[in-house]
């Protein structure tokens, strides 16, 4: 396979972290991205106030009144269609998990350098503490440093690769994913729903229960001397099924296309953002728009956002694959 082939990275890897705290204060040229790249030229409209994501309720799913049900699925129906991108709130997932999910990979990527080195990745399965996607030598790359791990099909998992630092990582690590693949499957019935299609659709064409892959990594976007010039996650679409996204709720650095603007989203408290990536647009035969996003920056703080992907376990390595091939980041026109 390709990736055996791909052993170590083309170049010394650098850490962003490192840069950003070391005081520079002009970027080096490898992170500079082309004008039509860089974030001042993209339309912040959300900053003027003309819209937002939608904002899903899903207890309004589980109501006993009809109508209401039927109104929230209608919603859920206009965002996969219009955005492909959503927030869901009172979604189960207690928000005691999410606060202390995140503020554990914000302590990891404060620990000493040699400390999180111990978990330094390859681009043989990408898994671990990262720092560039992709092995092109002299590639442009991304202001942000990441960590990288597999949780589906369990043959994947390796515990070894989940850090004992600080204490309660691996533990969060844990409950956390398998949390979010429960709200994942329950999702993948409401959107099945949403198209008029019987509830286990989506699921069953994803293989089914025992064929769900599932991976988390958590980005950190170190504070940046010229936010203007760069990006923490340059625009892409993700190749995986359902992508649930849990922002730092204090730096709002993800922004969405709609037509031809790009949307700044503002984070609504405890709430997942939803994704529907590139394998449910295939299955579903593109009845949702195709849609793609970036994550823009702070010259003041740095922030965190821990990501869980959903796609289906055969395409797991392949996804890896991606990774390998493009190295600006995931290709936003590849379909699995």
């Amino acid at each position: 396979m390709m990736m055996n082939c791909l052993q170590g990275w083309p170049e010394p890897i650098v850490r962003v972290q490192s840069l950003s705290e070391s005081g520079i204060r002009v970027i080096p040229e490898r992170y500079v991205k082309g004008p039509s790249d860089r974030p001042l030229l993209y339309p912040a409209a959300a900053a003027r106030g003309v819209e937002q994501i939608p904002v899903i309720n899903l207890r309004e799913m589980y109501a006993g009144d009809g109508s209401v049900q039927e109104t929230a699925m209608g919603k859920i129906s206009m965002a996969c269609r219009e955005w492909g991108f959503f927030q869901v709130v009172n979604h189960g997932i207690e928000p005691e998990l999410m606060k202390r999910t995140r503020e554990a990979w914000r302590e990891f990527f404060h620990l000493p350098a040699e400390e999180k080195q111990r978990y330094a990745n390859s681009p043989t399965t990408y898994e671990g503490y990262g720092s560039r996607l992709g092995v092109e030598k002299g590639a442009k790359l991304d202001w942000s440093d990441y960590f990288f791990l597999h949780y589906l099909p369990t043959t994947l998992r390796d515990h070894n690769k989940w850090p004992h630092l600080p204490s309660s990582c691996r533990e969060l690590v844990g409950k956390y994913n398998e949390e979010l693949v429960k709200l994942s499957e329950k999702l993948m019935k409401i959107l099945s729903i949403s198209l008029g299609l019987k509830e286990e659709s989506l699921q069953e064409a994803f293989g089914g229960r025992e064929q769900i892959g599932a991976c988390m990594r958590v980005n950190f976007y170190p504070k940046c001397p010229q936010p203007d010039l760069t990006l923490g996650l340059s625009s892409h679409s993700d190749p995986g099924g359902l992508t649930l996204l849990l922002p730092d709720e204090d730096v709002s650095g993800l922004q969405v296309r709609r037509g031809h603007n790009w949307i700044t989203v503002k984070p609504v408290p405890n709430a997942f953002i939803v994704n529907i990536g590139d394998q449910v647009q295939v299955i579903i035969d593109l009845c949702f728009i195709p849609c793609a996003f970036f994550h823009h920056l702070s010259g003041i703080v740095n922030s965190i956002c821990v990501i869980h992907f959903l796609l289906r376990s055969t395409a797991v390595l392949l996804f890896i694959l991606i990774y390998n091939i493009y190295s600006g980041g995931l290709l936003s026109t590849f379909s699995i």
